[in-house]
């Protein structure tokens, strides 16, 4: 059987995954690594999306259905574009190629510019504070919204003094990360998943990656925000199902 690769997002570790899994049809060959910083082992100290798929590759199956979620997402369009031998197909749940938005030309389907720098500055000076904020943005507008906060708060990363630089780190991979020009070369079919009322990663993003990538089928779901894969696992798992068995 296909493997089947789930990358997470920014400021949580695999233990995301936990409440998804019982979802997904046994017998999978799964594998839930952890991002680099996130538990994964350190980062490098550039913030190329690039490169942090280009650490994190050497720990994944070859040929793998490729799963990533916001963060996660944004790593595994890279893996498929530039490391190709590893993924067979993608899926994109809650992702997007640019994080902060531009302006209503450019890229309007990101948090404003203004908004990210403030999450910035607040994690350096309140990590867990910080956090917690970021998951009830991740939970706006869902149908399920407390039954999914309850199972991101309990993936949140420990905070210490060896991750806070690294996850530093991390969110300002997000803020700074632009891969508009990489959809258009990926070759692999892709699945887009993605709630309607994100208000971290806005469906607009998904729509135009709908519109980038040359082999695609986008699902929009409604009442559902940025972790549709918590929220509505069942929809979630049949399509990761259907996927590794292409």
């Amino acid at each position: 059987m296909t493997p089947l690769v789930l990358l997470h997002g920014w400021g949580l570790t695999p233990a995301v995954w936990r409440n998804f899994l019982p979802a997904l049809p046994s017998g999978l060959d799964l594998h839930t690594p952890a991002l680099p910083g996130h538990g994964g082992g350190a980062p490098p100290d550039s913030l190329d999306i690039a490169d942090w798929a280009d650490v994190l590759a050497p720990t994944l199956p070859d040929g793998a259905v490729v799963c990533g979620w916001s963060l996660g997402g944004m790593i595994a369009m890279n893996l498929a574009r530039y490391r190709p031998e590893k993924v067979s197909r993608l899926v994109l749940i809650g992702s997007s190629p640019r994080f902060v938005a531009v302006d209503e030309q450019d890229w309007p389907h990101g948090l404003a510019a203004g908004t990210v720098r403030e999450f910035i500055d607040n994690f350096e000076a309140a990590p867990e504070v910080t956090l917690k904020r970021f998951i009830a943005l991740q939970t706006l507008g869902d149908a399920h919204r407390r039954a999914v906060g309850n199972a991101l708060t309990e993936a949140l990363i420990g905070i210490d003094g060896t991750r806070l630089p690294a996850l530093s780190r991390g969110l300002r991979l997000l803020a700074s990360s632009d891969q508009r020009a990489i959809p258009s070369g990926i070759r692999q079919p892709v699945t887009l998943i993605h709630g309607a009322a994100d208000a971290l990663m806005p469906v607009g993003a998904a729509r135009w990656l709908a519109n980038a990538l040359p082999l695609v089928r986008l699902m929009v779901l409604d009442k559902c925000g940025h972790a549709p894969f918590l929220s509505r696992p069942d929809v979630c798992a049949e399509q990761l199902a259907a996927a590794c068995n292409a």
